[in-house]
Formats: C-alpha cells, structure tokens, sequence
C-alpha cells in the first residue's frame, strides 16, 4: 500500500470524481477537483492553450490526442507535488469491455502523442501495486507513455514500480525528440524505457525497494533505440539513488521489442552522480542472451560517486573527451531547444 499512502499524504486531499472542466476561454483552461483532466483536454480547440491544473488528486486516465499540438498543461503551484493524476491499470488487467487485458501502453496514467507538448509541476502516478494483484503476471504499471516530437517535461514527478516512464515514437521509423527537466522519476524495473530519443537533464532517478530476494532487484533505463536513429537517452547532470540495499540495481538493460528485432539500443550517462545502490562492478546486464548488452551503444562520462567507481573497465565503457562532444543537448535536440541557450 506504499503507493497509495504516498499519494494522499501529499495532496491531504480526497479522491475526486470527474466532472468537466471550469474555464474562461478555450486558450486558458482551469481545472479543479472535482473537475476532469480528460474534459479540459477534450475542450482545446486549437494549438498553443494551456491547462492550469489546481492543487488537489484527480484520479483518472489522461489521453492526448496527436492533434492536440503546442498544448501546456501545467499546475497552479510551483510544487509538483500539489497536484497529482494517478490511476491504477497495469498490462494485464482486465479491460471493462471484455476485450483483453490493456498491455504495457494501454496502462499508462498519462498518454500523449501530440507534437509540442509542454507538462510541468505535476505528478503522473500510476499506483498499481503487485502485491494487490497476485493472480495478474502482466506487472508493467506505466505512469507516462509519451510519444510525439518536441516533448518537454519540467519539474514533473513520475512515480510506478516497472516501467514508469514510457518514452517512445510515434512510429518505427520516427526520431521524436524529447526533454525531461528537473524531473523525479522512481521505479523498480526498466522505469525509463523506450525508442526516443530522449534528453534527461538535471533528473533525479531513484530505485525503489523491492520485495525479492534476488538480485538485480531492477534497473533503472532500458532503452530501444532504433538502428537508424543516431541518439537515444542521453542523462546528464543529474543523480541515481535508491531505496535498496548497496549494488541491489544496475544502470540498465537493452530493450529489443520481439516486434523490432534491428533495434540498437543506445544510452548515455554523463556528469552523474551514482550512488551505491547501482552495482558498480557489473552496473549492465542482458535483457535476452540473444542481445548482450556489450554489443550496445552504452557508454558513460565523467560520472561520479560510489555507483559510478571503475572496477572493472570492461563492464563500464567510457567515452573520450573527443566523444563525449558529440553527446550533448545539442547533439541530440537540434534545432529545437527548450533549455535555451547552450
């Protein structure tokens, strides 16, 4: 019940039934509890508004629709943690209808494929629990599945156990850039996952502690980078710390979806600060022997703190200073730059 008691002592609110959204015009849209997220987004009619979100806990599913562009959804207060969207699907459970259970995508709090999207001072919570549902295998509990190019994350708390942020494209041959700033993301097993090319930069990525008694206990990133596509995840400037026990986490895993088998996963962590819960000797593995993770784009640069010490070479490849230039916002964004200046 971790999960649910977090979320209600943040807020000190009650849970809140959908009703539609309060506004003045279709630019600027409040929503209140007691209001729906869904309602107001369903009343943008054209590209640039911006929903205001209240402080309070609306628990509901939020969907973005691609032609909902250049939308901002933000919070009234400058604490993410005023205002909270939680819900509770996970993969296998049961869709209402009848028709099958809602897979890893389908679970997710928090859907948007729109181009330009900006989400800041929020939290996106999906507090399905394992323990509550021992008859389901499917555990993939997703917070924020987010596609679509020009994606921007700020001062955004995203909160699962496995698979909590789903940073993907909208097709196999897309490379939809996304920014994730200032950003708190917990989980347990491959909690920032995906194909897109993602920046995360400043971001707090913490491990949770898991009830098993192996280890690995998760990992943090599990990217699914495409072959063609030059950059994936790319962390910079931020911290990893955890909830467990000294080396019960690594870095991460490689991701090749049975439906993508040429995927190349890629991944850069830079000027990090690691703490000892990721297992510094062995801080990579395999998600299937077929794809060992030493045949990835998985590197690292300048990290320190005890997760990020260097036992064993072989285990923790290391850019050059030559190479770690072409691994920067920069690189990676383009000509689109939400974190202003270089």
């Amino acid at each position: 019940m971790r999960r649910r008691t977090l979320l209600a002592g943040i807020t000190g609110a009650a849970l809140f039934t959908a009703t539609p959204a309060h506004a003045r015009s279709r630019r600027i849209l409040h929503v209140r509890p007691g209001d729906s997220l869904q309602a107001a987004v369903d009343a943008v009619d054209g590209p640039g508004a911006t929903i205001v979100v209240h402080p309070g806990t609306y628990r509901e599913v939020v969907n973005v629709p691609a032609d909902k562009g250049e939308l901002t959804i933000r919070g009234a207060s400058r604490d993410p943690r005023a205002a909270v969207l939680v819900y509770d699907n996970a993969n296998g459970t049961a869709k209402p209808d009848g028709s099958g259970t809602y897979g890893t995508a389908g679970s997710a709090t928090f859907t948007s494929a729109a181009p330009g999207l900006t989400v800041r001072d929020l939290t996106l919570a999906n507090d399905w629990l394992r323990a509550d549902h021992p008859e389901i295998t499917g555990t993939q509990a997703v917070a924020a599945y987010v596609t679509g190019d020009r994606t921007h994350f700020d001062h955004v708390r995203l909160l699962a156990h496995q698979d909590t942020l789903f940073a993907d494209t909208t097709a196999l041959d897309a490379f939809d850039r996304q920014y994730f700033h200032r950003c708190y993301i917990e989980g347990d097993v491959d909690f920032v996952f995906g194909r897109g090319r993602a920046v995360f930069d400043a971001c707090h990525f913490h491990t949770l502690q898991r009830d098993v008694s192996f280890t690995p206990k998760g990992m943090v990133f599990a990217p699914a980078t495409a072959r063609a596509n030059p950059y994936g995840f790319l962390a910079l400037r931020g911290r990893i710390t955890s909830g467990a026990e000294n080396a019960a986490y690594k870095i991460a895993r490689p991701w090749v979806p049975s439906y993508e088998t040429t995927a190349w996963p890629s991944l850069v962590v830079r000027d990090t600060w690691i703490g000892p819960g990721i297992d510094a000797v062995a801080p990579y593995t395999n998600m299937r022997d077929a794809y060992p993770w030493q045949t990835m784009r998985f590197r690292e640069h300048a990290n320190s703190g005890p997760g990020a010490a260097v036992p064993v070479p072989e285990n923790r490849p290391q850019l050059t200073t030559e190479e770690a230039a072409t691994h920067t916002r920069r690189t990676y964004l383009g000509d689109w730059r939400p974190y202003g200046r270089p």
